[in-house]
C-alpha cells in the first residue's frame, strides 16, 4: 500500500513522549503497512465528536446566546457554514494544508500542494502516526477538516445577528482560503514556518482559536455594533440551550483534544485528563470571580469558564501535566472574564457573543502559557533537550504573533472583497425584524 508519512515533533521525558503531528515530504511505498484498527477506531470516533461540537454543540451554544428573532439565523449559518467548509477542505484545503507536493523555497513555508480533490487517495492509503503505527488517510482528512469547518464556525459569534447569510457563505471559503490553510501549514506541516521553529500547539490553540478569535473582531469591527448595542438590553434567550450546547462542546473536545495524538496511546490519555481538570478548573474559577465582584455565580458563568478553560488547554493537551492544566484553566478564565466583562466596554466592540473574548484570549493565554506548563518541573513532558523556558516563551509569542497578524490581515482582505460584491450586514429592516424570519422566511418559536 502507498503509505503518506506524517512527521512528529517528539521530545522524550519521564517515560512520555510528546507528539504532534505534522507534513513531511511524500513517502516510498509500505508495503505491509496496515491500519491498526483500534487507532484507526479511536480516530473515526474523534473526527465524529468534533462534528458533535460543532452540530449540535455550537450551534445551540451560540443560538441559546441570540435574542429569539435570530435563534434559527445563527444555526443555520453555523451549519451551512460547516457544510461550505467541509466540501472547499476535500477540493483545495487539504491539498493547500497537508498536500502530498512540498512547494520548494519560502512559499513550501505557508502551502504545499499535489492532493487536490484528495487525488492519488484510496481505501487503501494510510497516513502514519507517532509510532510505525499507521490509520487510514480518508480518516486523517476527516479529522483535520473538522478543525477546518469548527474554526470557520466559531467567528460567527463575533457577527451573530447582523451579518448577511449570503456574506457568510462568500466570505468562509475566502477565508479558509487564504487564512485557515496556511495557518494550518505554518504550524502543523514538517516545513511550516511555526512548526519549523518549533512552535507547541498539540490541538490548535493558533490554528483554531486565536485565528477565529481575532477574524471574529475584525469582522466585528467592520460590521459595526448592533442596532441598540450596549444601550438596548440584549440578554441570551435561551440559557438552557446555551447550557446544553455547552456540555455537547466539552464532551466533543475530547475527541478535539485527545484525537490530536492520532493513537489511542498514553498521549490521548494525557490529552483527555487535561482536558477534564483544565475545563472544571475554568467553570468554577469563573464563578468565583463573579462572586468576588458582588455578582451571583450564574449558569452563564459556568458556561464561558468552561470554554475558557477547554481553548487554554487545547494547545497544550498533550504538552502539559494535569497540574499544568489547572493553572491554564485558571488562568484563562481569569484573563477571558476580564476581557469580556471590562475590555469589551471600555473599547466598545461589539464581540456579539465573545468569540474574541473567550477563543482569542484565551488561546493567547493557552499559546503562551503552554511554554509555561511543558517544563518538566510543573510535570510536563520536555525533555533534557528541550527549549528552555525562556526560548520556547519566545517561540510561543512568537507564533501568536505571527497568526494574529495573519489572520487580522487576511480577514481585513477576505471582508472587502465580500463587502465590495454584495455587502456584509443587513439592512435596519431585516435586523429589526429578526434574520430568521427576513432572511430564512422562518420562526423558531411559533
Amino acid at each position: 500500500m502507498k503509505t503518506t508519512l506524517m512527521k512528529f515533533a517528539a521530545v522524550a521525558a519521564g517515560g512520555f513522549a510528546l507528539a504532534q503531528p505534522a507534513l513531511a515530504a511524500p513517502a516510498a511505498e509500505a508495503a505491509a503497512a496496515v491500519p491498526n484498527p483500534g487507532n484507526n477506531a479511536w480516530m473515526m470516533t474523534a473526527t465524529v465528536l468534533v462534528l458533535l461540537m460543532i452540530l449540535p454543540g455550537l450551534a445551540l451554544f451560540y443560538g441559546g446566546l441570540t435574542r429569539s428573532k435570530n435563534m434559527l439565523s445563527t444555526m443555520t449559518q453555523i451549519g451551512a457554514t460547516a457544510a461550505l467548509a467541509m466540501l472547499v477542505w476535500v477540493m483545495w484545503g487539504f491539498s493547500l494544508a497537508f498536500g502530498s507536493t512540498p512547494i520548494e523555497g519560502f512559499l513550501g513555508q505557508f502551502i504545499s500542494g499535489g492532493s487536490y480533490f484528495l487525488a492519488g487517495m484510496s481505501a487503501e492509503t494510510t497516513a502514519a502516526t507517532f509510532t510505525d503505527e499507521v490509520i487510514s488517510e480518508y480518516v486523517f482528512v476527516s479529522f483535520q477538516m473538522t478543525f477546518a469547518a469548527i474554526t470557520a464556525a466559531l467567528i460567527l459569534g463575533a457577527t451573530a445577528e447582523r451579518m448577511k447569510f449570503n456574506a457568510v457563505m462568500l466570505f468562509v471559503p475566502i477565508w479558509l482560503t487564504i487564512v485557515y490553510f496556511p495557518i494550518a501549514h505554518m504550524v502543523w506541516a514538517g516545513d511550516g514556518l511555526l512548526f519549523a521553529a518549533g512552535a507547541l500547539d498539540f490541538a490548535g490553540g493558533t490554528v483554531v482559536h486565536i485565528n477565529a478569535g481575532v477574524s471574529g473582531l475584525v469582522l466585528a469591527y467592520l460590521l459595526g455594533k448592533r442596532r441598540g448595542y450596549p444601550n438596548e438590553p440584549m440578554p441570551p434567550h435561551s440559557l438552557t440551550m446555551t447550557m446544553v450546547g455547552t456540555g455537547l462542546l466539552w464532551v466533543g473536545w475530547f475527541g478535539f483534544n485527545a484525537g490530536s495524538a492520532l493513537e489511542a496511546d498514553g498521549f490521548a490519555g494525557l490529552a483527555m485528563i487535561n482536558t477534564f481538570v483544565a475545563t472544571a478548573a475554568g467553570a468554577l474559577t469563573w464563578m468565583v470571580i463573579e462572586r468576588l465582584a458582588g455578582h451571583k455565580g450564574s449558569a452563564l458563568g459556568f458556561c464561558s469558564g468552561v470554554i475558557a478553560g477547554l481553548v487554554a488547554v487545547t494547545p497544550a493537551a498533550g504538552n502539559s501535566g494535569p497540574f499544568g492544566a489547572i493553572l491554564l484553566g485558571i488562568a484563562s478564565s481569569a484573563v477571558c472574564y476580564f476581557f469580556v466583562a471590562k475590555v469589551k466596554a471600555k473599547f466598545g466592540y461589539d464581540d456579539s457573543l465573545d468569540a474574541f473574548g473567550i477563543h482569542g484570549v484565551g488561546g493567547v493565554v493557552g499559546a503562551i502559557g503552554t511554554a509555561i506548563v511543558y517544563q518538566a518541573s510543573l510535570g510536563g513532558p520536555a525533555g533534557e533537550d528541550a527549549a528552555s523556558l525562556g526560548a520556547q516563551l519566545w517561540i510561543q509569542t512568537e507564533g501568536v504573533l505571527i497568526t494574529i497578524a495573519w489572520a487580522g490581515i487576511g480577514t481585513f482582505i477576505a471582508a472587502m472583497v465580500v463587502k465590495a460584491i454584495i455587502g456584509l450586514r443587513v439592512d435596519e429592516e431585516t435586523e429589526v425584524d429578526g434574520l430568521d424570519i427576513s432572511e430564512h422566511g422562518e420562526r423558531a418559536y411559533n
